[in-house]
């Protein structure tokens, strides 16, 4: 087993803007009993990254951004074996397998230690690319349309920032499952993406004053009160538009804050139209080998199948993070955000 491997991660010292990152030599340490020692080749980026970084989610310091990526083992801590998987049913994992992940990995990196219970096998054929950007979106995407609002042919669901990474991916397996789609974006180009997902309405919401206005819109195409849930990754900009369109004992699942967090609010706020409200979090749908499995499982056949189409919007090296993370908060990004460890278009966009 190595001692300590030389690498380049994205460390800040400090939370703050963008600039407190910068990209510097580290010592990798070997990985222990259950983690993986894992060549990266692509971190995918998120606002969970950007919570991190600015201290809205605390973190310990100094810290290396990145709960998602995709690469190859380059060393299987001791007590696995190099093909054994333990006895709470992870997979088995040897040296040289493709792995993607997502949570405990620091994955701005050119080489991180992850914990095996947090990887995913990546299929023969898979690109690595489009497997970085599945375990935290993809997987996202599936428990909420899947678990938090199973939805079916007769429901009625809002999707905002459908031109996004996991807006995106929502609009397309909520289509897989039968439902009615009404997607926002942010402009023309973002239209055509929600579009192409299978959105069956969408609306610019720059065309429409804040609250007031969006409700109008969406009221103009299927009536008050009349979308079964609401799944909102936009946060304090469309929440109040949710709850008012939302029908009586419909679901708001609020899972991210790009537009910054939702303010507190009362009980008393759902009563009117009895109201369920649900902030989850990915990791308490997958924390069940057979649920995660069955999750991964079903999304890849998806691709596979060509039924989900991931959409790359930006590709960059690891030294240009800040101006990725630039990028995401302005909220002008389309699709998956990826940083290229290894060799790749990079800077492309695509």
């Amino acid at each position: 087993m190595t001692s300590s491997i030389a690498a380049s991660a994205v460390v800040l010292d400090e939370t703050g803007g963008p600039d407190v990152m910068s990209l510097r030599p580290v010592e990798i340490g070997p990985p222990g009993a259950g983690e993986l020692l894992v060549e990266v080749h692509a971190a995918g980026v998120n606002f969970i990254d950007t919570y991190n970084r600015s201290g809205l989610y605390p973190v310990a310091l100094p810290f290396t951004p990145g709960s998602e990526g995709s690469g190859t083992i380059l060393e299987v801590g001791d007590a696995m074996g190099d093909a054994m998987g333990d006895a709470a049913g992870d997979p088995a994992f040897a040296v040289g397998d493709r792995v993607a992940w997502v949570g405990g990995g620091r994955s701005y990196a050119t080489d991180t230690v992850i914990p095996a219970a947090s990887a995913f096998p990546i299929p023969e054929g898979m690109d690595l690319d489009i497997a970085a950007a599945l375990p935290l979106q993809g997987l996202t995407a599936h428990y909420l349309i899947d678990a938090v609002y199973p939805l079916g042919p007769s429901d009625t669901c809002l999707v905002h920032a459908a031109a996004g990474g996991t807006g995106r991916l929502i609009v397309q397996m909520a289509k897989l499952r039968g439902a009615t789609v009404i997607a926002t974006v942010g402009s023309e180009a973002k239209a055509e993406l929600a579009h192409s997902a299978g959105a069956d309405h969408v609306i610019d919401y720059r065309a429409h004053p804040p609250t007031d206005g969006l409700v109008r819109a969406v009221e103009a195409i299927v009536g008050p009160t009349a979308v079964d849930v609401v799944y909102d990754g936009v946060g304090a900009a469309t929440f109040d538009a949710g709850i008012a369109l939302l029908r009586t004992r419909g679901t708001m699942a609020t899972f991210g804050n790009a537009s910054g967090p939702v303010e507190p609010i009362t009980p008393l706020t759902l009563m009117p139209k009895s109201l369920i409200l649900t902030r989850p979090r990915l990791f308490d749908f997958i924390a069940a080998p057979a649920e995660r499995e069955r999750r991964w499982s079903e999304t890849l056949a998806w691709v596979r199948d060509g039924a989900l189409d991931v959409h790359i919007g930006m590709r960059a090296p690891l030294d240009e993070a800040a101006d990725v993370h630039r990028a995401l908060e302005s909220r002008a990004t389309t699709g998956k955000l990826l940083l290229l460890a290894a060799s790749g278009p990079e800077g492309a966009q695509g």
